[in-house]
């Protein structure tokens, strides 16, 4: 990483370094999360804002032309036919700045990968008892 490049702790440091424009949507999408996984902590990871879940849930981040939502390839997979307009990869999809932010579907895309991270989670404390 380029050393000259800021090294955010916090999503509001990462925030804080767009335009209000673009905050505002970045603020709109973490309150989404919040609300879809209100169990889920906050952190900076890949010096993205992250939301954590018995391991990494979602990452979220503002580019010049979109905001880059990361749900890892099985929140992709799961969502494929509504996600199927928008340009992503296998972990990753691309919501344009030109066109409105589909926050419902963030919001079930989250719940999905909470639940599918819970579920995760207690498959392994079985396997250990």
């Amino acid at each position: 990483m380029d050393e000259a490049k800021s090294k955010f702790e916090t999503i509001d440091q990462y925030m804080a370094t767009f335009p209000a424009d673009i905050q505002a949507i970045l603020e709109k999408i973490r309150n989404v999360i919040q609300e879809a996984a209100p169990e889920a902590t906050e952190k900076i990871g890949y010096q993205m804002p992250t939301f954590v879940l018995c391991g990494n849930l979602v990452h979220f981040a503002a580019f010049k032309n979109h905001i880059g939502l990361y749900p890892a390839p099985s929140g992709i997979h799961a969502f494929k036919e509504q996600l199927a307009k928008y340009k992503g990869a296998k972990g990753s999809i691309r919501f344009p700045l030109d066109k409105p932010i589909p926050y419902e579907l963030i919001s079930e895309i989250v719940k999905y990968r909470a639940a599918e991270n819970i579920e995760k989670a207690n498959s392994k404390l079985k396997k250990k008892k």
